[in-house]
Order: C-alpha cells, then sequence, then structure tokens
C-alpha cells in the first residue's frame, strides 16, 4: 500500500511529475500572454478566446492528474479496503464538475 496517499502526499513517477509540470508551465506561459494582451489593450474577443484555451489546458491538466490519482491512491484504498475513498472521490467529482 502506497502510505504516500494516505498521509495526504502522493510521491509521483519521474514520467509523471515531469508531465504535469510540462503542463502547469505551459499554462503560466499562457496566462502571462493573456496578461500581455490586456496590458497591450488588445480587442476584447481575442482575449477571450486565448482564455477558452487556458480552461481547455486547465481542464486537460485536471484528466491527466484525476487518472493519475484513481489508478493509484483510489485504486490502492480500495484493495485496502478503505470504502472512504470512494467518497473522498465523488465529492471531488462533484467539486471539479461545478
Amino acid at each position: 500500500m502506497n502510505k504516500e496517499c494516505c498521509a495526504r502526499k502522493k510521491v509521483r513517477s519521474p514520467e509523471e511529475y515531469k508531465s504535469l509540470l510540462n503542463r502547469l508551465s505551459r499554462i503560466e506561459g499562457q496566462v502571462r500572454g493573456i496578461r500581455g494582451m490586456v496590458e497591450k489593450d488588445a480587442y476584447c474577443t481575442d482575449i477571450l478566446v486565448q482564455v477558452a484555451a487556458v480552461n481547455a489546458a486547465l481542464n486537460a491538466f485536471n484528466r491527466e492528474l484525476l487518472a493519475n490519482h484513481i489508478r493509484t491512491c483510489v485504486s490502492e484504498d480500495i484493495r485496502a479496503g478503505k470504502d472512504e475513498t470512494v467518497d473522498e472521490l465523488v465529492s471531488t467529482l462533484k467539486k471539479l464538475m461545478k
């Protein structure tokens, strides 16, 4: 059993770690780009399109993180008989789907 999950921490594989950080770096760059557009008085529609792209990138980040969470922490806890993890997952999904 992965004790890091139970202690509310997660040890990620180097591949998962790199993938998540790369996604976040791209998102940070997109947000900085939007700030620059506002500072340069860009047309509203152009800014809105870029904001939509950031939202899509954040959703992709969430999907990847959630899939990894289900494959590791959730499945390990279920195998260990920790059914409360399913309740936590359901609660998390409700928050993500607002």
